[in-house]
């Protein structure tokens, strides 16, 4: 089969194949490789995004497993034009989702196609463009690919090299792997028509069909996230380029004293000829740390939470109320990086206290005891504090949170 000069204009669709399950990356529980955060967002939402800005790309489909449209949605769904991606449902090996994505452009008039998969996410323009150019100048199939550079050697059964492989003429595949759109779905409809599922890539359908495949340069960086390691170096590596995410929350809170035998601030119960009146243990200290935290990430206040007006909170112990705000943060990528809580009251002293109340924070917060503070200071017997009515807390909280938010 010969290679002729394209006369039509290119209309280029994007098959993204997302319909694994990445076994080999391990944690089943963290869902597909394709929808696990790097850099403050699923894999996925890079790949779909580099695509978005390419300015060749006319229509992009994606082909997803049955069982995750929901987390598709929720991954793509904050970038702009996500919209108007077509989804298609895939089969149940990775050449039956790439048919199931070439058939969904059908009626759709593109006349050429780039199939890739969804966990490489660290492609380029320049790439993309290697690989537009090749397909204007007539190639029915073009190939990213890189040498090989390490020695490669054969083994046999007995776990001994039987043989030193020449590397010379020898690439590694890359994707996106292109077409000429009626050549690649032909070699596709064939393949399943023949039964023939042995394929490991299109370049290899296309070979079989007789379809000559153009080997143009790939990139280093389009390395494919495969197992739970790439998952996480992919990670550090958009991470450490990514602005800072620091986040500070502050809250207050304010008690009432009355006649008791104590007080719990911070956790610490304290001896004392008066009690703080509240619906909870009313450790207000602890209230106002809550509030801090919540407001790193948008999550409201205590209240919210835990509403006075359920009896089911009555004479609750606090720190159900700040495990519950340090969960809501970890949920939303949040690393808490230091709590201050400074009191405010005549009475009881805090001083003597103090390391015991700092060690419940750690222990609330699962983090360091250096991460955690604890000041007490009086009102100089003005206002109610002063008057021995009530006590005050203001509590910060510094929480990072993974990657950029925007």
């Amino acid at each position: 089969m010969t290679q002729m000069h394209s006369k039509q204009p290119m209309s280029v669709g994007i098959v993204i194949v997302a319909a694994g399950r990445g076994e080999r990356a391990g944690s089943p529980q963290d869902g597909p490789k394709q929808y696990r955060p790097i850099g403050g967002k699923a894999v996925i939402a890079h790949t779909l995004e580099k695509f978005m800005t390419w300015p060749q790309a006319s229509q992009i489909v994606i082909v997803i497993h049955a069982d995750d449209e929901a987390l598709l949605r929720k991954a793509i769904d904050p970038i702009s034009g996500a919209d108007k991606v077509i989804v298609a449902i895939g089969g149940a090996t990775r050449q039956q989702s790439v048919l199931a994505g070439l058939r969904a452009f059908q009626a759709s008039g593109i006349t050429h196609v780039l199939i890739h998969d969804a966990v490489r996410p660290f492609f380029d323009q320049d790439l993309l463009d290697r690989v537009a150019r090749a397909l204007e100048v007539g190639a029915l199939a073009v190939l990213p690919a890189i040498p090989v550079l390490d020695t490669l050697k054969r083994g046999g059964n007995d776990g001994c090299v039987t043989e030193t492989v020449p590397r010379a003429g020898l690439f590694a595949a890359q994707t996106p792997q292109s077409f000429r759109f009626d050549a690649i779905l032909a070699a596709h409809e064939q393949a399943a028509l023949a039964g023939a599922g042995e394929f490991t890539d299109d370049a290899a359908i296309a070979e079989w069909a007789g379809v000559p495949v153009t080997l143009v340069a790939g990139a280093v960086d389009n390395v494919k996230l495969t197992i739970k390691r790439d998952i996480a170096m992919a990670d550090e590596r958009l991470s450490a380029t990514a602005l800072p995410d620091v986040r500070t929350g502050n809250g207050y809170d304010v008690h009432q004293l009355e006649p008791g035998d104590g007080v719990t601030l911070c956790g610490v119960f304290i001896p004392h000829d008066q009690t703080l009146k509240g619906h909870s243990d009313a450790d207000v200290a602890l209230h106002a740390l809550t509030d801090a935290l919540l407001a790193t990430c948008g999550a409201g206040d205590i209240g919210d939470h835990f509403p006075p007006s359920d009896p089911q909170w009555r004479g609750a112990a606090s720190r159900i109320f700040i495990e519950h705000a340090a969960r809501i943060v970890r949920e939303n990528g949040g690393t808490i990086m230091n709590a201050d809580v400074t009191l405010i009251a005549e009475a009881p002293k805090v001083g003597p206290h103090r390391d015991a109340m700092r060690a419940r924070l750690s222990e609330f917060l699962d983090i360091s005891l250096e991460r955690c503070s604890v000041k007490a200071t009086t009102n100089e017997q003005i206002g109610f504090v002063g008057r021995r009515e009530g006590i005050a807390a203001i509590a910060t909280a510094t929480v990072v949170y993974r990657g950029r938010k925007t």
